[in-house]
Formats: C-alpha cells, sequence, structure tokens
C-alpha cells in the first residue's frame, strides 16, 4: 500500500501546527486554524481511501492533548 500522500499530509499537518503555534497575530492563527482543520479532514478521506481502519476512541488529537494538559 502506497502511503506517501498521506505520509505528506501528516508532515504537512505537523508544520503547520508549528506555524499555529509561532503566529503573531489573532488573524493568521485564526487563518491557521482553518487549514489544520482542511489538512485534518483531507487525512481522514486519504485514510478511507486507503482502508485503513478508523481511528479508537482513546485516540487525542496533539491540540486536544495539549489543552488537556493546560488544564
Amino acid at each position: 500500500m502506497n502511503t506517501s500522500h498521506l505520509d505528506a499530509l501528516n508532515l504537512r499537518l505537523s508544520h503547520e501546527r508549528v506555524h499555529l503555534s509561532n503566529a503573531k497575530t489573532d488573524n493568521e492563527r485564526q487563518m491557521r486554524r482553518v487549514w489544520i482543520a482542511q489538512i485534518e479532514k483531507e487525512i481522514e478521506s486519504e485514510k478511507k481511501f486507503l482502508n485503513m481502519s478508523e481511528r479508537n476512541d482513546t485516540h487525542m488529537s496533539d491540540e486536544d492533548l495539549l489543552r488537556a494538559l493546560e488544564d
């Protein structure tokens, strides 16, 4: 199974999260959150295309984990 596109999407998502954490303005943060959501949707779509198993109930995104740790 060729997962190169999925790998590229995950790398892009990782980079975009770094850019979000370094964003200087509210507008930039808002824009990057939209981009991250779009990339996450594309990753889910790619996983479905590749017939990869769905997320299990214990999966937590990096952002959700960071929010949980901050609380």
